[in-house]
């Protein structure tokens, strides 16, 4: 699918058992979720454009880049305009109420998102206790 205001290409490869099938994504900036699914996806690969090394891992997103896009947007305005709610207000054309509603849905958004990713860091944590306990064992053997 192009989008003829942007003129970029929007395609997204999904693999099954059999082979791959194209999908067209809708001209909109890529989040963290998958387009298909909607689940959360992984950056799995990164890579240097200027000597082409790439290093592939399962690379965490930062906390802000959970966020929707909606969100992300707003906490850019957010910071532009030195955190002035009336400000942000003024120029998107809403109430002050309305940018403050706005503001706490994110906040809440950003507070789950925070207590997903602890959650996520104290497995980590306890699956790499339990490996070091398991090398001690091994050592003492």
């Amino acid at each position: 699918m192009i989008d003829s205001t942007q003129g970029r290409r929007y395609s997204l490869l999904k693999s099954d058992s059999q082979n791959s099938k194209t999908k067209n994504m809708p001209p909109e900036p890529i989040t963290n979720h998958c387009p298909y699914c909607e689940r959360a996806m992984q950056v799995s690969r990164m890579t240097c454009p200027s000597c082409e090394i790439s290093v592939e891992a399962d690379f965490p997103a930062p906390r802000l880049a959970r966020l929707p896009v909606e969100h992300q947007r707003f906490i850019e305005m957010f910071v532009l305009s030195s955190g002035n709610l009336k400000a942000i207000a003024e120029q998107a054309g809403v109430s002050y109420p309305t940018v403050r509603s706005r503001l706490d849905k994110i906040i809440d958004a950003l507070r789950q998102v925070i207590v997903e990713t602890s959650s996520e860091s104290d497995e980590v944590f306890s699956d790499r206790e339990r490996t070091e306990a398991a090398a001690r064992l091994i050592k003492a053997i």
